[in-house]
């Protein structure tokens, strides 16, 4: 496995991701349940085929709130896209049910109805692009903060190992890294736990912590520059890219 699928990896062998194109929606949803995944209204979350359900003027993320069933392509070009968003579902049902709260919550008080608003669109950044960094290591956080990349990357990259750990929340995300490019990159929440954490533990403490403000905070992070994702990094004028590699900001 790749190391982007960590949060995944489970769940990925079991439903042969990425070699499958669609999930076998039956085993899916076994796996929901014993998950368990909740929809952001907290009923018992289940996948459904797209075309046996018709999303309400409301929208996507309405549905699944009211009904918590999540559509799902099973063919076509939109069925790899569902099936990421499903093994996302699967490694951070906390974090991907506090979203769709989010999402119904913004809906609710838009001032126009169907309005989107900054809180739903941050909220799809980061549920399409979205990574969480955990480190408890403040040096290493603002060194993303500040796109000092050199730095990060290789001047720091043996704390790679005990320090930091990048997990793919976002289901665009994932789907990008079945064919890695250069340019990939993440919408990162820098999360403030130890690395050592669980799965679970991450994942309660990003559910609990995931509001407007994180949202509204979240930084770029070129995932393939990460150490061990991707072979070329060995090289530090792998680094030497300023289209991909950007400085400038200063936190």
């Amino acid at each position: 496995m790749q190391p982007w699928l960590e949060p995944h990896e489970r769940w990925a062998r079991a439903l042969d991701w990425p070699a499958a194109d669609a999930p076998d929606i039956e085993r899916l949803n076994a796996f929901a349940h014993a998950r368990p995944c909740e929809a952001g209204s907290g009923q018992p979350l289940r996948f459904v085929e797209s075309d046996q359900t018709a999303v309400p003027d409301r929208g996507y993320e309405r549905l699944i709130f009211d009904q918590a069933c999540v559509p799902t392509r099973l063919a076509g070009r939109g069925a790899r896209h569902d099936f990421a968003n499903a093994l996302a579902w699967l490694a951070f049902p906390r974090l991907k049910a506090r979203l769709n709260a989010l999402h119904v919550e913004a809906l609710a008080d838009a001032r126009i109805p169907g309005q989107r608003g900054r809180l739903r669109d941050r909220a799809t950044l980061f549920d399409e692009s979205g990574a969480l960094v955990v480190t408890s290591d403040a040096r290493l956080a603002k060194l993303i903060r500040e796109f000092r990349w050199r730095e990060l990357f290789v001047d720091h990259r043996n704390q790679w190992a005990t320090s930091i750990r990048v997990l793919i929340v976002g289901h665009a995300l994932l789907e990008k890294l079945c064919t890695p490019y250069k340019s990939i990159c993440a919408q990162a929440w820098l999360l403030d736990q130890r690395v050592s954490f669980s799965l679970d533990q991450i994942d309660a403490a990003a559910a609990g912590g995931l509001d407007a403000d994180v949202l509204a905070s979240l930084t770029p992070l070129p995932i393939m520059g990460i150490p061990g994702w991707l072979p070329a990094n060995e090289d530090p004028t792998f680094y030497n890219d300023p289209k991909v590699f950007r400085t400038g900001r200063r936190a």
